[in-house]
């Protein structure tokens, strides 16, 4: 079972510090360690860490949550630990601003990194060698990863998950914290595009359902409209209303979702995989892909694979639809 190691330190911000042990111990596919020297001053109250700063040696992931003092000293111990930490081979991701943390050990240093927005030019002043980019909800360099304030904390966490086991995991884990697999915001490299959202009581409800269901067709704004028994300027209207978006990008986002799903867990081409869910060619499928996600489909692929089941399941459903 991997470790997850969360630093726990004076002045941590409580939010962040919880966010990665409930998030990480809801999967109960992790090893969680809280992870501190003696007593920490969480500033509404105090915690005895249950593990010290040895806690990190072995772990494979550690989490540093933010300090609400930016410009508080790193002490020398935490320092090296996280130093040793990577060294050792383990993912370092901050978040919000843990970032300052990170940048203080020297391991953001020619890396780009996001942290609060609040702060994110005060980072980038006082850690030069470092790119800071606040316009996104986290950014994943591989080893090191680093997210802005509150609740991106919580789309770091479900990325890290969706990396150790895939979606299926990562939809658990955020079912059971009541959010959306992923947040769109200015994606960085590899973060996903979310399901789109389907709000429930919402009079849009069993219209998305259908959408749902028949996103492989070629829908056109028509199409969904006669099924809603409506205009398609009334269509417009309350899906931007109650969606804060069109019912064709709506509907392009859905695709793009299920195509993501598809390239993890199968092991079928990726034109057929556009076809599946509703791209009427290769080429019109691969560009909205890369333009929605970042990268493209194969790279995609690659980067988050998970077993594969054979391509012969998917032609056969495919036919069957």
């Amino acid at each position: 079972m991997p470790v997850a190691a969360i630093l726990a330190f004076d002045n941590v911000i409580p939010f962040d510090l919880a966010t990665p042990i409930e998030v990480f111990s809801r999967t109960k596919a992790y090893e969680v360690r809280v992870c501190g020297t003696s007593t920490v001053d969480a500033g509404a109250f105090r915690l005895q860490p249950p593990w010290g700063l040895d806690g990190l040696v072995g772990a494979d992931m550690v989490i540093v949550p933010g300090c609400a003092d930016v410009y508080a000293p790193v002490a020398d111990d935490v320092r090296e630990a996280l130093r040793s930490a990577a060294e050792a081979g383990a993912r370092i991701a901050s978040i919000c601003t843990g970032a300052f943390i990170l940048a203080a050990t020297g391991l953001l240093d020619g890396k780009r990194a996001t942290t609060h927005w609040l702060v994110a030019q005060a980072l980038a002043e006082r850690f030069p060698a470092v790119t800071v980019d606040p316009n996104v909800l986290y950014v994943d360099n591989g080893q090191v990863l680093t997210s802005a304030g509150a609740a991106a904390g919580l789309d770091l966490c479900l990325h890290l998950i969706r990396k150790d086991y895939g979606s299926a995991v990562a939809a658990d884990a955020a079912r059971l914290s009541v959010m959306p697999l992923e947040r769109e915001g200015g994606q960085a490299q590899f973060i996903v595009h979310p399901q789109p959202a389907m709000p429930q009581g919402s009079v849009l409800e069993p219209l998305l359902q259908w959408m749902v269901d028949n996103a492989g067709r070629d829908l056109s704004l028509e199409d969904i409209a006669a099924h809603a028994m409506i205009s398609a300027r009334t269509l417009n209207r309350r899906f931007r209303e109650q969606m804060g978006t069109s019912p064709l990008q709506w509907l392009h986002n859905l695709r793009i979702r299920q195509a993501q799903t598809l390239l993890e867990s199968t092991s079928a081409p990726v034109e057929l995989i556009g076809a599946r869910v509703g791209f009427g060619s290769p080429t019109a499928f691969r560009e909205r892909f890369k333009r929605v996600v970042g990268i493209s489909p194969t790279a995609y692929r690659i980067a988050f694979r998970s077993v594969a089941q054979p391509a012969d399941g998917l032609r056969q459903s495919a036919g069957d639809r």
